[in-house]
């Protein structure tokens, strides 16, 4: 079985391009954060390289800028090349199969500055009072910070 799951962030605008048969695909890189820290204290990330074809690779190309969150389900996929030296290189990438957006565009991220379209994670219901609030009788207030996924 050869199956990858990824949740990072887009390192630079994915780039639409075609094959000579024009088919379209895109490669980006996607940082995920590893589950543990390092000596520091902090967390590091590990790169790795994706490609996505077709309908796929121009959806990611329109929608998707640096810095956005990424859901991908893929596999392993090797090659190889003769770099201008003539030396072998080889490559491993994920070969995306499906893909979700994790986060909704922010305001400032907007590609156009007079028009932000609603997006379902702009949404603030501001109608809970104490007298519905079902977990009133818990007591304290909850905070989650909003780092605790990373």
């Amino acid at each position: 079985m050869n199956k990858v799951l990824l949740v990072g962030r887009i390192t630079a605008k994915p780039e639409l391009r075609y094959t000579n048969a024009n088919t379209a695909f895109v490669r980006f890189t996607v940082a995920v954060n590893r589950s543990f820290t390092n000596a520091d204290g902090k967390r590091d990330a590990d790169f790795i390289n994706v490609v996505a074809w077709r309908k796929q690779a121009e959806t990611i190309a329109k929608f998707f800028d640096k810095g956005n969150l990424i859901g991908i389900e893929g596999r392993l996929q090797t090659g190889s090349y003769d770099d201008r030296d003539g030396n072998k290189r080889y490559t491993m990438d994920v070969a995306l199969d499906n893909f979700e957006f994790v986060e909704g565009k922010n305001k400032s991220q907007s590609s156009d500055s007079n028009y932000s379209e609603p997006s379902p994670y702009d949404y603030q219901d501001n109608s809970i009072s104490v007298e519905n609030d079902p977990f009133a009788e818990y007591g304290d207030s909850v905070s989650i910070d909003d780092n605790f996924l990373d």
